[in-house]
């Protein structure tokens, strides 16, 4: 189940709901972001070899490419396993690395434990603003269909496929 709203804060929020425990969704979604992530979905230079999300407040988010290099896109600013993260959306409108963490928007991801041995996951992509002018388009292309709806599809269809 999943569902799709933009808010009056102009925020992105989606929603999906797995048949996990927090834990092991916590930890697919962290952990193991590559193993969901779509290779599309970079800003590296060659095509992605591996996406890589570290587990730690001050943590990189970033991507290995086939050329050797690492690309950055982001950084953990809170780290609570397994009840949720955010990390800092360090692209520009120009879909470049924004090193500059006053200048990014913040991804939230919450984990909470649901009847039935299931897990609700709770994305909050919020204060596009920050990019500057312009940042209607940012926050339109990560609310689109093959924004975050589509991309916690691809996760939830990764959770399923784990066992605990």
């Amino acid at each position: 189940m999943s569902t799709n709203t933009v808010a009056a804060d102009e925020s992105i929020r989606r929603t999906v709901t797995v048949k996990a425990s927090p834990e092991l969704a916590f930890q697919v979604f962290t952990a193991d972001f590559d193993s969901w992530w779509p290779r599309s979905h970079h800003i590296g230079k060659s095509p992605m070899k591996r996406a890589i999300v570290e587990g730690f407040v001050g943590g990189r988010c970033y991507s290995e490419q086939d050329d050797g290099t690492d690309c950055p896109w982001g950084s953990i600013l809170v780290w609570e396993p397994p009840v949720r993260f955010v990390m800092a959306w360090q692209i520009d409108l120009q879909w470049q690395y924004q090193p500059d963490v006053a200048l990014s928007s913040e991804v939230e991801v919450r984990f909470t434990a649901e009847p039935g041995g299931l897990t609700r996951v709770d994305l909050e992509h919020r204060n596009f603003e920050r990019h500057g002018a312009g940042f209607e388009a940012m926050r339109a292309g990560v609310g689109s269909q093959g924004g975050w709806g589509s991309l916690l599809g691809l996760f939830a269809g990764r959770v399923g496929q784990v066992s605990e």
